[in-house]
C-alpha cells in the first residue's frame, strides 16, 4: 500500500472520531471543518514520517491540538460568548438533551483554550493523563491543573450537567 492510499484509509477509518474532537475544541461545524481540514493537511505533507512513527491518530490529534491553539491566536480578540445557558431539562427528553449539549457548547466556549482541550482530550476522547500530556506536549501536572480548574469552571458555568452524565451514554 502506497503512503497516499494508507492516508485515504487513516483518513476514512479515523474522520468520525477526529471530527467530534475537532468540532469540541472549535466550537461549530464550520470551525470544526476548517480545524479538521488544517490538521489533514498538515499530516498528509508528512504521511510517511506519521505512518511509520506508530501512532499515526495520536500524531494527528497533536497537529489538531496545535492548529486549534494557533487559529485561536489569530482570532482570539473577535470571540464574544452571549448566550444564556438554558433551563434544566427532563432526563430522557429529546428537547432535554439538545439543551444539554447546548449547555455543554456554551459552557465549553468559556473555557480557555487549555482547558477546553484538556476536556476533550480527557473526557471526550477518553486519552489518559500521559497522552494529553503528550498531545497538548506538556506535563502531567499541567493536564491535572488545566483539568482541575476547568472542571471547576464547568460546575460554576453549567451546574446541570453534573447529574446529566447518563443522558449521553
Amino acid at each position: 500500500m502506497d503512503d497516499e492510499e494508507g492516508f485515504r484509509e487513516f483518513v476514512r477509518a479515523r474522520l468520525p472520531r477526529l471530527s467530534r474532537a475537532a468540532y469540541l475544541l472549535a466550537g461549530g461545524h464550520a470551525q470544526a471543518e476548517d480545524l479538521l481540514q488544517s490538521a489533514l493537511i498538515k499530516a498528509a505533507d508528512h504521511w510517511g514520517k506519521v505512518s511509520k512513527a506508530g501512532d499515526p491518530e495520536a500524531y494527528v490529534r497533536k497537529i489538531l491540538y496545535h492548529e486549534h491553539i494557533r487559529s485561536w491566536r489569530r482570532r482570539r480578540f473577535l470571540e464574544h460568548s452571549t448566550a444564556d445557558v438554558p433551563e434544566k431539562a427532563a432526563v430522557g427528553d429529546e428537547t432535554g438533551r439538545a439543551e444539554l449539549r447546548l449547555v455543554l457548547e456554551q459552557a465549553l466556549a468559556k473555557l480557555t483554550r487549555r482547558q477546553r482541550a484538556v476536556v476533550v482530550l480527557r473526557y471526550f476522547e477518553d486519552l489518559s493523563e500521559a497522552d494529553t500530556a503528550q498531545v497538548m506536549g506538556t506535563s502531567i501536572g499541567t493536564v491535572k491543573s488545566q483539568t482541575s480548574h476547568a472542571l471547576g469552571r464547568l460546575r460554576v458555568l453549567a451546574p446541570e450537567l453534573e447529574n446529566a452524565m447518563e443522558v449521553w451514554s
